[in-house]
């Protein structure tokens, strides 16, 4: 975990302006900046940051937050994923609280990693661009495969000169560790020396979400029978193949806004379709998928179309990964190419235009694509047949979500009519293997418990109830309360007392809240106040805690300003909102006191109706004026009559 210190120094130096400015373009507005929402399609920009609060808040789809929320809103970060971002963006060293001394090596060998490949890029794309076996070779072979120089620059790709030590002479004389040399795959032990592992060939840099360079794919460019078409980076402890999407870090975004990701095979299909304008799109290395990759997509869509070439092994390599798919409720579609064509030869030879017409026209159902491609492998053997009646049946049964039951439905329906069997016994044989299955989990699961809100993973907020976040009318006092609290609460009160004690004092029972979260947030602040801190709401906006954090966001958005024309051309005295916190707290707290007596009342006046003795009518009478009278009082106190 990182330390508190480090997070304390990332704090410290956030900027919001500066961190959404650099994904949002912002003109300065009043005392805020507006831009267009990153979030939803909008002309009119109503995407409104404010520097002095630390937060932002869309007028148009209602999405709010602080620096750190937005970074995992719009990159997918995770909470701790947001914060190292932002430590790579400041400079800021991460130091880690106590963990075991393997734990630290693993970190330390991690950080070197990342390091000595940056460093391998930058190398590989000036030797392509600058050196002259790399100009006549390696960007010769590129250009004549019809890369542009843009597209060669977004995706860093370089060239490994065939010279046996030239990058490893280069990392040598730079102080680079010979045994992270061979663990990163940049080198190799040939016959006892340190050789080059990627001589001759081109280099595509493999990225993770965040831009680092976690490895490399390393293409041939010379016929060589013997010698693989590509080498990978090993596995390490940046590296992890079943993890990775190439070229996620240039779709992310495309794919989040276009709701949908387009999964292809190699490198240069990748990076041909970028190049067309097809920018949704990334490759699995022609592996099967897994559920981290699947994951990974789901991070930023539900849609998912694989882009395979149309021959048999094509289809085979598509056919992989589906049941992973389906468990993680992607919506998945198959495209096969034509005429022996791949992606990359595919678009050179339509262009953009066309392939997408194409991808959109030519989408296939995978399920019942799959029963048609095991029906006719299976042919007339009433054995094979019965095995992929078997296999659908797994499969369907797969699609285990509350909300995918019609889908689920509706393919058994059409699955047993493509396999000539009836409904019911398909229907029968998918509900067997959910069975089994639930029976195998029943097995490992521990007794389920229930969790509250604000526990828990913090970097998994999805899980609460988005009506957890949506505060009802009768809860506006409340809000008012806590909102004031958070503002004002080290502001002098009187007897040397601040707000904070006051509010404190007047609120020293829970029940006067109905929104427990929010009672939750007042009690932290008490926390921290009688610990000695001074909370203010940046405290709230950046702590781990995400679900707290977004409530207290959505209970600080920006209040209305006054103009500074009224201010400056009608030249009127305007009392702020600094000037009139005191009375803006009673009024808050006497409206909340207000709106709990007159619950009490409507509670009373209920039980007054029902049938009761002399003594307990007598008893109800009396609470019913005392009620009265101190609402008469509040009514006074707030100079109004009438409280909606």
């Amino acid at each position: 975990m990182i330390s508190q210190t480090t997070i304390q120094q990332i704090l410290n130096r956030i900027d919001i302006i500066d961190v959404v400015g650099s994904y949002v373009k912002l003109k300065k507005r009043g005392t805020n900046y507006l831009g267009l929402c990153p979030f939803h399609n909008e002309k009119t920009p109503s995407f409104t940051v404010s520097a002095n609060k630390e937060i932002y808040k869309c007028f148009g789809c209602g999405k709010s937050g602080n620096t750190i929320s937005f970074l995992m809103e719009h990159e997918k970060f995770s909470y701790v994923e947001a914060l190292r971002w932002l430590a790579n963006r400041y400079n800021i060293e991460v130091e880690e609280t106590e963990v075991s001394a393997e734990k630290r090596q693993q970190l330390q060998v991690a950080d070197s990693l990342y390091i000595l490949n940056n460093f391998a890029q930058q190398y590989f794309s000036k030797t392509l661009l600058e050196d002259e076996e790399g100009q006549t070779i390696g960007l010769a072979y590129l250009k004549e495969r019809g890369f542009t120089d843009e597209i060669i620059e977004k995706f860093q790709i370089g060239y490994c000169k065939e010279e046996r030590t030239a990058f490893v002479q280069e990392a040598l004389a730079k102080q680079y560790n010979r045994d992270l040399l061979v663990k990163s795959g940049l080198a190799a032990i040939r016959n006892e020396e340190l050789v080059d592992n990627y001589r001759g060939r081109i280099i595509f840099p493999v990225h993770n979400t965040t831009g680092k360079v976690i490895g490399f794919g390393a293409r041939i460019i010379k016929k060589n029978d013997r010698a693989p078409k590509y080498i990978n980076t090993p596995e390490n402890e940046i590296y992890v193949k079943s993890r990775i999407l190439y070229g996620m870090y240039f779709a992310r975004q495309v794919i989040d806004k276009l709701d949908e990701c387009l999964l292809v095979e190699g490198y240069t299909d990748v990076t041909s379709l970028h190049q067309a304008g097809v920018e949704n799109v990334v490759a699995s290395g022609g592996t099967s998928l897994t559920t981290d990759q699947i994951r990974l997509v789901k991070k930023y869509t539900n849609n998912l179309t694989i882009v395979y070439d149309g021959d048999a092994a094509g289809v085979k390599a598509a056919l992989r990964g589906l049941d992973m798919a389906l468990e993680e409720g992607l919506n998945v579609k198959l495209v096969l190419i034509p005429d022996k064509e791949d992606p990359d030869s595919y678009v050179k030879k339509v262009g953009a235009e066309a392939f997408r017409q194409f991808v959109a026209d030519n989408k296939k159902d995978f399920i019942l694509f799959q029963v048609e491609v095991s029906l006719k492998d299976a042919g007339n053997d009433s054995q094979k047949k019965a095995a992929v009646v078997n296999q659908i049946a797994e499969t369907l049964s797969r699609i285990n979500k509350a909300e995918d039951f019609t889908k689920q439905q509706d393919y058994i329906r059409q699955c047993a009519a493509l396999l000539k069997i009836e409904e019911a016994g398909l229907n029968n044989l998918v509900n067997k293997f959910i069975r089994e299955k639930i029976q195998k989990l029943e097995v490992k699961a521990a007794p389920d418990t229930d969790v509250p809100y604000f526990e828990g993973n913090p970097d998994t907020t999805e899980q609460y109830d988005e009506s957890f976040f949506l505060l009802q009318k009768d809860e506006l006092q409340e809000k008012a309360v806590i909102h004031a609290l958070i503002e004002f609460g080290l502001k002098p009160w009187d007897s040397g007392k601040r707000v904070a004690d006051f509010l404190f004092e007047e609120l020293d029972d829970e029940e006067l809240f109905d929104n427990k979260q929010l009672w939750e947030i007042a009690e932290t602040y008490k926390t921290w106040y009688q610990a000695g801190m001074e909370p203010t709401p940046r405290h709230f906006y950046y702590m781990e805690n995400q679900a707290m954090s977004a409530l207290v966001v959505s209970l600080m958005e920006f209040p209305y300003e006054v103009s500074d024309k009224w201010k400056n051309k009608f030249r009127l005295p305007v009392s702020s909102r600094e000037e009139m916190y005191k009375e803006e707290v009673l009024a808050t707290l006497r409206y909340l006191k207000l709106r709990k007596i007159k619950r009490m009342m409507e509670e009373n006046q209920q039980d007054l109706e029902k049938p009761h003795s002399p003594e307990e009518q007598l008893t109800l009478l009396q609470t019913h004026q005392a009620l009265k009278q101190m609402e008469k009082e509040l009514l006074q106190q707030l100079g109004t009559v009438i409280v909606r």
